[in-house]
């Protein structure tokens, strides 16, 4: 009578075509690093993969290397080229293109993953927020001021918005970014439709704008 082999205890990976190996390296580094922040150790996250720690290294010369992927996973690749159309689109009124940007933004952005490996970055001091920031200051805030400007009809020869008026336009970007903050760093109970509010703070931010985005201007602060 023939006898049965002893199922293993650990279940082996399959071996996978490189590319794809790699694949799912930054897919469970992003669920890894978003849980951990970026002092979770590789050890541990080949440990979760049921590979080698070799494997990971094969794959990526440091975890800095692995880090650079986890960033254009989660950040550049969610980036929409065509919002930077929309936002000098002045066939359009500039309340409803900011209502659509920030409706599409927080619908493509706003998940669990991505808010935490952006909080845990700027805790540590990795660039990877720093440089998001700066697209967001050179694709959204900066050209929303020109925007306003415009949509105002107010002259001013210094081209290059002042402080004071990019500053206006953080302020309505972190209002609704702190929904997001509140959902999945403090684990707020947000029961509110995050896409509908964020449309709402456009209308309530625009409001105000309009009745003194001219003093701001000319303040040249």
């Amino acid at each position: 009578m023939t006898k049965t082999k002893p199922a293993s205890a650990t279940p082996r990976r399959k071996n996978m075509r490189g590319q794809d190996r790699e694949k799912q390296i930054v897919t469970e580094a992003v669920r890894f690093f978003a849980e951990c922040g970026f002092e979770g150790q590789t050890r541990e996250l080949a440990k979760r993969m049921g590979i080698s720690h070799a494997v990971i290294y094969r794959h990526f010369d440091s975890k800095e290397a692995l880090i650079e992927r986890v960033y254009e996973h989660v950040y550049l690749s969610r980036w929409n080229p065509e919002w930077e159309v929309l936002l000098k689109d002045r066939s359009r009124p500039l309340k409803d293109r900011l209502k659509q940007f920030y409706r599409e933004y927080a619908d493509r952005v706003f998940d669990y993953d991505w808010v935490r490996i952006f909080v845990f970055s700027g805790l540590k001091s990795f660039d990877l927020s720093g440089r998001y920031l700066t697209i967001i200051e050179e694709k959204v805030i900066y050209p929303a001021a020109l925007e306003m400007r415009h949509h105002l009809n107010i002259e001013d020869g210094d081209e290059a918005p002042h402080t004071a008026e990019l500053e206006l336009f953080w302020a309505l970007h972190g209002s609704i970014f702190y929904m997001a903050i509140r959902k999945f760093v403090y684990n707020v109970k947000v029961d509110a439709d995050i896409v509908q509010t964020a449309e709402n703070t456009v209308e309530v931010f625009f409001q105000g704008a309009e009745h003194s985005y001219e003093k701001i201007v000319t303040s040249k602060n």
